[in-house]
């Protein structure tokens, strides 16, 4: 059993084969997927819960991506608010910074986070963390865990560090703050040194894994559009680092999504603990 904790279904990428997309999941035992509901930005990040209401194993979120953060403005936070009222809404992101590409002004980025975490806080639900730093910097990291200290930690709500990239120190920082840690395809690749040293630190209780399709497939697909069934590859990895099966980290990641959600499994779907 697999869950797929963070992907970005929508948009061009799965425009022509998204069911067949989706069919191949389950077939490779992928129980769960969350759908992240970003979109574009405001005019359609209402795309998560499209999904949701058509799956019953798919769980949404919502919120403004740091890349559309220059876009915010009252009505998308009233917009957001309603949807965060959906049964199938489990998580306000992903937000955050990025302060690779810079799409949006970093004050303007950081406004619109600090908003979201309010928003998310109001709603009682977890937030789905992005977190790029500038080139061989730690920038955004610092920033990120900072403004989460002095915003969020006080709610206790915690969330994820979706497709973690740092290092073992920011990610126990991050854990202190009482998040878990969200390991992606990017695992695998060769480079990828730090992350795997970070994910050998991590307490196995406190790790998920996520494809963030269709970005960043896993060795053996890398190249190619990442998807959910693919998540199986980066559980494959985390075996291999801590010497367990895909089959063992599959079921563990799993049960921690399940714990950290406040879900319980039914046959077919997931439903909220009373």
């Amino acid at each position: 059993m697999f869950i797929d904790s963070h992907a970005h279904l929508d948009g061009k990428q799965f425009a022509s084969d998204q069911e067949a997309v989706i069919a191949r999941a389950r077939e490779a035992g992928v129980r769960n997927i969350v759908a992240i509901g970003n979109g574009d930005g405001p005019s359609n990040f209402d795309c998560a819960i499209q999904l949701a209401e058509k799956y019953d194993f798919i769980y949404a979120t919502v919120g403004i991506h740091p890349h559309e953060a220059k876009l915010a403005d009252q009505a998308a936070y009233d917009r957001m608010a309603e949807i965060a009222r959906h049964p199938k809404l489990i998580a306000w992101g992903e937000i955050g910074l990025d302060y690779f590409y810079d799409h949006s002004p970093r004050d303007i980025q950081k406004k619109v986070f600090v908003r979201q975490m309010e928003l998310a806080a109001a709603a009682k639900l977890p937030i789905v963390i992005h977190c790029r730093p500038s080139e061989g910097s730690d920038d955004a990291w610092n920033d990120c865990l900072g403004l989460i200290e002095t915003h969020w930690s006080r709610h206790a709500l915690g969330g994820i560090l979706h497709c973690f990239t740092g290092n073992w120190p920011q990610a126990h920082r991050a854990l202190d703050l009482g998040f878990m840690i969200s390991l992606a395809g990017n695992l695998t690749f060769p480079k990828a040194q730090q992350i795997r040293d970070a994910a050998l630190e991590v307490p196995l209780d406190r790790l998920l894994i996520e494809t963030d399709s269709p970005y960043l497939a896993p060795v053996p697909h890398r190249g190619k559009r990442n998807e959910p069934a693919f998540v199986v590859e980066t559980a494959r990895k985390i075996g291999e680092l801590r010497n367990l099966t895909a089959d063992e980290v599959g079921n563990l990641t799993s049960a921690n999504f399940y714990k950290f959600f406040k879900l319980i499994e039914t046959v077919e779907s997931k439903v909220s603990v009373s």
